[in-house]
Parts: C-alpha cells; sequence; structure tokens
C-alpha cells in the first residue's frame, strides 16, 4: 500500500478553499457592482463523488459571498465558513464540528493563507496554478488549475486511492 493509500483511507474530511480553487480566482463585476463567479460543473461531480463515498466536504474561504452559499447549496455541502482569513483556525473549528481530527482530513488551497492549513493536514493538496510556496508545501499538486478541473483531479485521485473509483464508475454503468 502506497502512503497515498493509507492516507486516503483514514480521511473523513475533505475541506478546500473557493477562490483560485473551485474557481479560477477571477473576480467580475457588472455595472451594477455585482459581483460574478464561475464554477467547474466537473469539480462539481468530483465533490459530489466524495460525498457518496461518504466523505464530508467543507468550504473554507477568505471572502464572504452569496455565490458561495448558493454553489455549496447545489452541491449539498453543510459546511461552509466565508470571510476567514486564517484558513487553519477555520479548518480545526471545522473538524472539531464534524468531529475528525487534523490526521483525518485534507486540505485544498491555492494561495499563501491556505499554507498553514496544506501543512498540518493529513493531505494537502493545491491546483497546478497555486502559488510556488503552496506547490511546495503540497503532497499532491494538480495538472488542472483552479476552476478548470483541479478539485474533480483530486477527488479522483482520492478515490482511487482509497479503492473505490471502479465502484463509483460503475453507478453510471461504465
Amino acid at each position: 500500500m502506497t502512503q497515498l493509500n493509507a492516507v486516503a483511507a483514514k480521511l473523513k474530511l475533505i475541506a478546500m478553499d473557493v477562490d483560485g480553487v473551485l474557481t479560477t480566482g477571477a473576480v467580475t463585476y457588472d455595472s451594477n457592482g455585482l459581483e460574478h463567479k464561475s464554477f467547474c460543473i466537473k469539480d462539481g461531480l468530483g465533490i459530489k463523488l466524495l460525498q457518496k463515498a461518504g466523505l464530508r466536504v467543507a468550504l473554507i474561504t477568505g471572502r464572504a459571498s452569496p455565490m458561495v452559499e448558493r454553489r455549496a447549496a447545489e452541491l449539498g455541502i453543510t459546511d461552509v465558513i466565508q470571510g476567514r482569513e486564517d484558513k487553519l483556525t477555520a479548518l480545526k473549528e471545522m473538524t472539531a464540528l464534524v468531529g475528525c481530527t487534523l490526521e483525518e482530513a485534507a486540505y485544498m488551497g491555492d494561495d499563501l493563507p491556505d499554507l498553514a492549513a496544506i501543512r498540518t493536514v493529513a493531505h494537502g493538496a493545491c491546483p497546478a496554478d497555486a502559488v510556488g510556496a503552496v506547490r511546495d508545501a503540497a503532497d499532491y499538486v494538480t495538472t488542472s488549475s483552479g476552476g478548470q478541473g483541479a478539485v474533480r483531479e483530486w477527488a479522483e485521485t482520492l478515490l482511487q486511492a482509497r479503492g473505490e473509483w471502479q465502484a463509483l464508475l460503475k453507478t453510471y454503468d461504465l
């Protein structure tokens, strides 16, 4: 069993940042000053697959946005912390809330506020376009950029390491 297999088997919580992970990190404002974000649908299915495998998924973001609330609701994510720059403290609160330890948690982030969380969890990950210090600290760096399938790629990797990928594929008649 590889190290990733052993770590993945123990995971109970999959937490992630939003901007730069579930989105490209771009924020668009319309002429009325309303903020817009784009989310990758493939990432959404990756999250649903993690949930189908019995893993709890959480979002921890430094900004507060109604779009995050809406996307979380669409995906059935009830564990959301917004407006928190100290991601590690927020992650510790989240693990306490869901009843697991940091050794049973994985985290994906893309920038410096995510660094402590990535270094502290059992498995830290980042998108390909994360800043250098985050890529250096991560256990896993996706080939996809944030908002362009990075979460889906990570989800598939974790599910394969847990030995659950083939059973999940069969639910789609594959």
